[in-house]
């Protein structure tokens, strides 16, 4: 067995801005910079083995955060980039929805089948996503790593583990350095975490917490 545990990076500056970012190179927060502390805090009594992130620089300062706790490196993968958002980049979601109405709602309604304008499917993503995290597995075996990557990335992993189809990908919520834990057994995969926080505030506010899609 083989346990992948999935941090999605800290907030940006996009993030706050409710901007587009896929591929765009974009820098962590001051907020952001605090969360990637208090996820290695939350990361730090573990046993973990290996670190591996995006090569986005938003994911990599995250990882980096995390690894710093264990003495290890972070090996950067392109596949665990953020779906390419092409001319959606830098776009809020207002400037989207009023120039390309109909992908834009066919990315809430028909994810799998929408093709956003100069960059990927969320198909294309699932597959280059996937394929990182069975190399890893192969890679690791009785081990476990930590994987800092991106919201659509991880949804996809995560959709790929527990063959849930891609229509359903914005059914699950993942906030700045969430960590969600899959276990990979020789016959199936195990969800044994998702998005939690705690690390982030107390139980108190967060259960008062409503999400906004």
């Amino acid at each position: 067995m083989t346990k992948i545990i999935l941090v999605r990076h800290g907030e940006t500056v996009w993030n706050k801005e409710l901007k587009y970012q896929g591929h765009t190179d974009t820098d962590l927060s001051d907020e952001g910079l605090r969360q990637a502390e208090l996820v290695a805090d939350r990361l730090a009594d573990e046993k973990i083995d290996a670190v591996y992130a995006s090569d986005l620089r938003r994911a990599c300062i995250t990882a980096e955060a995390i690894a710093a706790r264990h003495g290890l490196p972070v090996t950067c993968m392109r596949d665990l980039r953020e779906i390419l958002f092409g001319e959606w980049e830098g776009l809020t979601y207002e400037g989207i929805s009023g120039r390309w109405p109909k992908e834009y709602t066919q990315l809430f309604t028909r994810t799998e089948e929408v093709r956003i304008p100069g960059g990927e499917t969320f198909g294309e993503l699932k597959e280059r996503a996937a394929g990182a995290i069975a190399s890893l597995v192969e890679r690791h075996d009785g081990e476990t790593v930590v994987v800092v990557s991106h919201g659509g990335t991880i949804r996809t992993i995560i959709c790929a583990a527990l063959n849930i189809h891609l229509n359903h990908v914005w059914d699950i919520r993942l906030d700045n350095t969430c960590v969600s834990i899959i276990e990979y057994h020789k016959q199936r995969s195990i969800v044994t975490l998702l998005n939690d926080i705690h690390h982030l505030r107390p139980w108190v506010s967060l259960l008062q917490t409503t999400h906004k899609p």
